[in-house]
């Protein structure tokens, strides 16, 4: 993708935000997920999910998976600001530390946490930090769908 054009949709993403936000009658002092996510610089070593030049080196594919991630955060946002988070909703933040979609359901959660935890358990000889890392992800996840 072209540098220029690949700023000017990236730009347009944190418009279309910035609208989901005022819809949502979100404050302004609250950060926008764009900048957790983005880095317009060249030449940054930012701490933002993305940079030019890693969505430059995109498939098609791949920077539309970035773009339905990125918009799944914002409602998420939106969603817990307002008070509207329903069961079947969870953190996109957690899901994607088990390497899941943002629209994940329930039984892909499951799924997916039963996979990592016989590879982390330590009775089969995995990584002891990790499983409790994995078992903090999931209770996370499985008490934000309680509420």
């Amino acid at each position: 993708m072209i540098i220029a054009d690949l700023k000017r949709r990236v730009r347009k993403l944190k418009q279309a935000e910035n609208a989901i936000r005022a819809r949502g009658n979100m404050r302004d002092d609250i950060p926008l997920v764009w900048e957790k996510f983005f880095c317009l610089r060249t030449n940054s070593e930012s701490k933002s999910l993305y940079t030019l030049s890693e969505l430059s080196a995109m498939s098609r594919e791949e920077y539309k998976a970035v773009v339905d991630e990125f918009f799944a955060r914002v409602y998420y946002e939106v969603y817990v600001y307002n008070g509207n988070i329903e069961a079947n909703i969870y953190d996109p933040q957690l899901l994607a530390q088990l390497d899941l979609s943002p629209i994940a359901d329930e039984a892909a959660v499951k799924k997916r946490f039963r996979e990592l935890a016989k590879k982390y358990h330590p009775d089969t000889g995995g990584d002891q930090v990790k499983f409790v890392a994995l078992m903090k992800v999931y209770r996370e996840l499985t008490e934000s769908a309680e509420i």
